[in-house]
């Protein structure tokens, strides 16, 4: 395996020790630490290690699952319709594709550690890549194994244990918190049906596809995307009506769904080698300035650093 670490450019020190090229600081900074390791099933396995004083992340999902485990502080997020408050001691296991925010629940912040594992990564050693009923469980024994894992992967001191303990840690976790796919959480939402938007009763399946619809529109049209009044008169429905379909099968509006779609293009941009000001225009954003922005909104990091990362990753893979 090979690893890079990147940093968000702020001041304050996420949980443990820092990469000793990064400046510790002011704990009351926000500061995240992207590091990339490759050679996980030929793939490359990210992990955000992050102290949290103020920022919010806006509502975005991640094509990837996302394991974490605060370490200090709480963290208050909306995942699935619902608020959930976290802590030490417990697991957050959210499902790719499932809209979420986050932020510090009290005035002292909070620090947490992430990785990010692909379907298949996950379901090795099983049949599926699970489905987590429960995206938020206490389970004090696995989040310090989280905890301690993550800490081991980041530092790279030893390959061989880096790999047996990430893979012993997946396979105790779907053990414990999965199950079969089944209809999977996003194909169960209650969705809202058009004749019955105005009154409130739901339903199941017409605002799944009306986001769909809108989605592959502002994913096909995105760097210039068509108006709310033009995607409503499209599929007769009032901009209202849209809205409320669209926010009820995605979890946050369509501005918020494409900005975080932008996002995505853009770090598969960066991954190819593109500089963030050249990625910016591609991908719809006005400018570097508005890439930074929503990057660093759903990433936790400036499109600097992640690219930054992303060729030190490479370069090591190279030589290794």
């Amino acid at each position: 395996m090979t690893r890079i670490a990147g940093g968000s450019g702020t001041s304050s020190p996420p949980d443990g020790p820092l990469p000793p090229s990064l400046p510790v600081g002011d704990r009351k900074a926000d500061r995240a630490v992207w590091t990339r390791i490759g050679g996980i099933q030929g793939a490359p396995l990210d992990l955000l290690t992050a102290r949290i004083a103020s920022r919010h992340y806006a509502p975005h999902a991640h094509e990837e699952y996302a394991i974490g485990v605060c370490t200090d502080g709480r963290e208050v997020m909306s995942y699935r319709g619902e608020r959930h408050y976290t802590g030490p001691g417990m697991l957050v296991m959210l499902e790719p594709g499932e809209a979420h925010t986050g932020g510090p629940a009290d005035a002292d912040g909070f620090a947490y550690r992430v990785l990010y594992p692909s379907a298949a990564l996950l379901a090795e050693g099983a049949l599926y890549a699970p489905h987590f009923a429960e995206g938020f469980v206490r389970d004090e024994e696995l989040a310090h194994e989280l905890w301690r894992t993550h800490r081991v992967l980041v530092r790279d001191d030893d390959l061989l244990e880096s790999e047996t303990r990430l893979l012993e840690l997946l396979r105790v976790l779907v053990r414990r918190h999965g199950s079969s796919p089944g209809p999977g959480p996003r194909a169960s939402r209650r969705g809202v049906r058009l004749a019955e938007l105005e009154s409130g009763e739901r339903g199941d399946s017409t605002a799944a596809r009306i986001a769909r619809t809108v989605a592959g529109r502002l994913a096909d049209e995105l760097t210039d995307p068509p108006t709310l009044a033009d995607l409503a008169a499209d599929l007769g429905l009032s901009r209202y009506q849209l809205l409320r379909a669209f926010r009820d099968a995605e979890g946050m509006p369509p501005y918020a769904w494409l900005a975080q779609h932008r996002v995505a293009r853009a770090r598969a941009l960066l991954d190819a080698g593109h500089r963030p000001a050249e990625a910016a225009p591609l991908v719809g954003f006005a400018d570097q300035a508005h890439l930074t922005r929503w990057f660093r909104r759903v990433l936790g990091v400036t499109p600097g650093a992640y690219r930054n990362s992303v060729q030190d990753s490479a370069l090591r893979t190279r030589r290794s």
